[in-house]
C-alpha cells in the first residue's frame, strides 16, 4: 500500500457500513479519502475519530446525492479544485427496495437503477477522465458488487436488486475491456460479498425490522471490515496483477 500514501480516493456511500469501514481503512493506510453521502454527519464523526487515532491519512466529508448527476459532477469539480483529482474510485453506494417484479413500484426500481447502476457509471467515467487529464496510469476503479450479481436469490423482494448487481458484474468487465483498449494500466475490480452485517437489511426491510434482524441472526455474517480488508488486498496487488472479482460469503451462508 506504500504507493498509495498521499493519493486521493473517492468512497461513495461512506457514512455507514461497508463504505465507512473502507474509508477508515484507506485513511489508516495514509490516503486522502473523500467520503460522500447524502448525510455527512457520520462521516464528519468518523473523520474526527481517524484524526484522534493518529492515522496518517485524512477523511474529507462531501455531501452528495448520487441519484442526481449534477451533484456528482459538482463533487468531481470540487475534488479537482481542492485535491487535483481522483486516483482510486470506490463505487460502494447501493440500495435495495422491496419492490417485486410483478407488483413493485416503478419509483423504487428507478431509484435502484439511479444509485446502483447509473451513479457507478458516472463516477467511473469522471474518475477515469480525472486520471487521464493528469496522466495517472496506475489508478483503480473498485465496484462493491454483491453475490446477488452472480445468482438470483429466490426471494421476490430481491429480484430487481439482483438485476442491478448483475449489471455491475457486466459493467466491471466492460470497464476492464475499455481500459485495455485505451492502453492504460488503470485496473477495474469488483468485490462481491454475501451477507454482511450492516444497516443494509434494516433499510431494505424497513417495514419489518424483525425480518431484518433475522437475516443477521441466522448465521455468523461477514463484517464491514472484512470487505475493507478485501479492498486493501486488491489495491495492494502488484501493478501487473488485475483482480477481476472477489466473491466472499459467510462460511455458513447457503446460497
Amino acid at each position: 500500500m506504500e504507493r498509495w500514501k498521499g493519493r486521493v480516493a473517492l468512497v461513495t456511500g461512506a457514512s455507514v457500513g461497508i463504505g465507512a469501514a473502507v474509508a477508515r481503512a484507506l485513511v489508516q493506510q495514509g490516503m486522502k479519502v473523500v467520503g460522500c453521502a447524502r448525510n455527512v454527519d457520520k462521516i464528519e464523526k468518523l473523520s474526527a475519530e481517524c484524526q484522534s487515532a493518529g492515522y496518517s491519512g485524512t477523511l474529507i466529508p462531501y455531501k452528495c446525492d448520487l441519484s442526481n448527476e449534477e451533484e456528482i459532477l459538482s463533487m468531481f469539480s470540487a475534488i479537482k479544485t481542492l485535491h487535483k483529482g481522483v486516483d482510486v474510485c470506490i463505487n460502494n453506494a447501493g440500495l435495495a427496495h422491496n419492490e417485486p417484479l410483478l407488483s413493485g413500484k416503478t419509483e423504487g426500481w428507478r431509484n435502484m437503477i439511479d444509485v446502483n447502476v447509473l451513479a457507478l457509471c458516472i463516477c467511473t467515467r469522471e474518475a477515469y477522465k480525472s486520471m487521464k487529464e493528469r496522466n495517472v496510469d496506475d489508478g483503480h476503479i473498485i465496484n462493491v458488487n454483491s453475490m446477488g450479481g452472480h445468482r438470483v436469490v429466490p426471494s421476490a423482494d430481491e429480484h430487481f436488486y439482483c438485476a442491478t448487481k448483475y449489471a455491475v458484474t457486466a459493467l466491471t468487465e466492460g470497464i476492464r475491456q475499455e481500459l485495455r483498449e485505451a492502453n492504460t494500466h488503470v485496473r477495474a475490480t469488483c468485490i462481491s460479498p454475501g451477507v454482511v452485517e450492516t444497516e443494509f437489511a434494516f433499510r431494505h426491510h424497513n417495514s419489518d425490522p424483525e425480518k431484518a434482524a433475522g437475516v443477521y441472526e441466522s448465521m455468523k455474517c461477514l463484517k464491514a471490515e472484512d470487505i475493507a480488508s478485501a479492498v486493501i488486498f486488491v489495491l495492494s496487488a502488484p501493478s501487473h496483477v488485475q483482480i477481476g472479482d472477489v466473491q466472499m460469503r459467510p462460511v455458513e451462508q447457503v446460497s
